[in-house]
């Protein structure tokens, strides 16, 4: 259970500033907002007939200051999400490193060397330029990149992503990378009015990360990630094995 020790030191950081009753009840928010989440997820778990920890809940951090991380990270979150390497970095260094850190957002190849230095997991190769750099980097380095395949799903031309089609001989390029580790895939859909127009996408999805099995690159794509503050749900009860979620836990950016 989240403690107002806690609240004090984490809340009372920013500028040296003192602890006050304002800071506890942002804390007490955010604590309220991931148990809510957890509970939701769970329940979602359940009507797939899927045991909840099969589903890692990713806090979303962009723009989050990092007390309010701090927080999260007492509250439970079992991971954090940052769209942008230079303010992981910075994030990271006032933080720490209590849970893994996840990259979910596009990922220039001149920013390889410090994404791998701050990621646990890279969800976000959109393009075989990217995987080899990554797999030439970490290579050099004595290990072997972690990442997820991002789909572009619905095919919209302003996103990145591998089209559905070119998924099988992008992974077939990317095993043979040596420096590289796919462990599944992610995918950003259209942004839903309503939650049920995610399902669709996500159903795909899960057929897709099925056929990847069977097309003999291995057995290591186990991991599907989406399902966002909007619709998680929907992507738990269609195989989602990690969600993302941001604005339900911390709320809208910049408050």
């Amino acid at each position: 259970m989240f403690s107002e020790d806690y609240a004090r030191e984490g809340l009372a950081r920013k500028g040296g500033s003192g602890y006050n009753s304002g800071s506890l009840m942002l804390a007490r928010e955010i604590e309220a907002n991931v148990a809510a989440i957890k509970e939701r997820l769970g329940d979602a778990a359940r009507r797939a007939g899927r045991r909840a920890d099969a589903v890692l809940l990713v806090a979303v951090s962009k723009t989050v200051a990092a007390e309010r991380v701090r927080v999260a990270i007492a509250a439970g979150v079992p991971a954090l999400g940052e769209n942008r390497v230079q303010e992981a970095r910075e994030k990271i260094a006032a933080v720490g490193r209590p849970v893994p850190w996840h990259l979910i957002g596009h990922l220039q190849t001149n920013k390889v060397r410090d994404a791998l230095t701050c990621f646990d997991l890279i969800q976000s190769v959109d393009r075989l330029s990217l995987a080899e750099a990554l797999s030439a980097r970490a290579e050099r380095d004595g290990r072997r990149a972690e990442v997820l395949v991002q789909v572009n799903v619905a095919e919209e031309p302003q996103k990145g992503g591998f089209r559905p089609a070119d998924l099988r001989p992008g992974l077939e390029a990317m095993a043979q990378m040596p420096g590289l580790r796919v462990r599944g895939l992610m995918t950003i859909p259209p942004v839903p009015r309503d939650p049920e127009e995610s399902r669709p996408y996500y159903r795909e999805m899960q057929k897709l990360l099925e056929a990847a099995r069977g097309w003999g690159l291995g057995h290591g794509l186990t991991e599907l990630s989406m399902g966002m503050s909007g619709d998680f749900e929907i992507g738990v009860e269609e195989g989602a094995t990690i969600v993302r979620v941001g604005t339900a836990i911390f709320g809208q950016r910049g408050n």
